[in-house]
């Protein structure tokens, strides 16, 4: 990345990769609900059918795997927190699922139809180079297809919690530098990176759900203890920062209750290309 030096990129990678070692449970718990609303999306940008050699990076708890194995695809999850891996092969034990780095995928080239990713380009450090290794691994023809959040204004959750730690807390806190989190909301930067990968036919849309919460306080809950970055800058308030921010959060939560449900407008920017 532009401006990123290479222990820039170990450092952050290294700050994901551990950070998932130790929410990968929790993102399930948390994150599960919201989070599979896309993949139905996803696999069909990605043209995942029947007989589709497909592998999903960043698989998380699988659930794409899953998913696209339901569709008759021969799939391979890959993840680089092994926390992840084991989580996603106790929920899906007839499944393939090994540890890897986006980055550096451990494939021959050639050797996929669809390469997808579910918001997982996200935690990567260095995404151009994500990017081209998932041109390297597809056959001539076969498609990439990835999510990731659009911006504040089109995903209230973030928008929330991001406003709750600037009026309250410190969002200046010394984490390890990445990639910016909402580079990829922009279509136009999606288009780009893709073309410069070596991609054809670009196209980008977004795809809108609402996020339905029993309680209040489960937006604080799941950016504390199912996400790595947006986590990480939470735990490191101080903690009459950390509680003011939870009773703002809480209470901006309640402005989206329709007839006593909780439901926030959220929004993701899906992205898909062919080789």
């Amino acid at each position: 990345m532009a401006g990123q030096s290479q222990a820039d990129a170990s450092a952050f990678h290294e700050f994901e990769r551990a950070g998932w070692e130790r929410v990968a449970g929790d993102y399930h718990r948390y994150f599960a609900e919201l989070t599979t609303r896309f993949i139905e999306p996803l696999l069909d940008a990605g043209d995942v059918g029947r007989g589709s050699r497909a592998l999903d990076v960043a698989t998380g708890p699988g659930y794409v795997a899953a998913a696209a194995a339901r569709r008759g695809a021969d799939v391979v999850g890959l993840d680089f927190a092994a926390a992840a891996v084991a989580v996603a092969r106790q929920q899906n034990p007839d499944l393939a699922f090994q540890v890897g780095s986006a980055e550096e995928l451990p494939f021959p080239a050639a050797s996929f139809d669809a390469v997808l990713m579910n918001f997982g380009l996200l935690h990567v450090a260095q995404p151009e180079l994500a990017l081209a290794e998932a041109h390297r691994v597809l056959r001539s023809g076969g498609r990439l297809a990835f999510t990731v959040w659009g911006d504040p204004q089109s995903c209230t959750g973030f928008k929330i919690i991001l406003d709750a730690i600037a009026k309250h807390g410190d969002a200046n806190v010394p984490l390890p530098e990445g990639p910016p989190f909402f580079r990829f909301s922009d279509p136009q930067e999606c288009t780009r990176a893709l073309t410069a990968a070596g991609f054809t036919d670009p196209t980008v849309s977004e795809v809108r759900v609402a996020w339905e919460m029993q309680r209040p306080d489960t937006l604080f809950e799941t950016f504390l203890f199912g996400a790595v970055r947006t986590g990480a800058l939470l735990q490191a308030q101080q903690p009459e920062a950390q509680e003011a921010i939870r009773r703002s959060t809480r209470e901006e939560v309640m402005r989206f209750a329709e007839h006593g449900r909780l439901r926030l407008p959220m929004a993701a920017v899906l992205s898909a290309a062919r080789k």
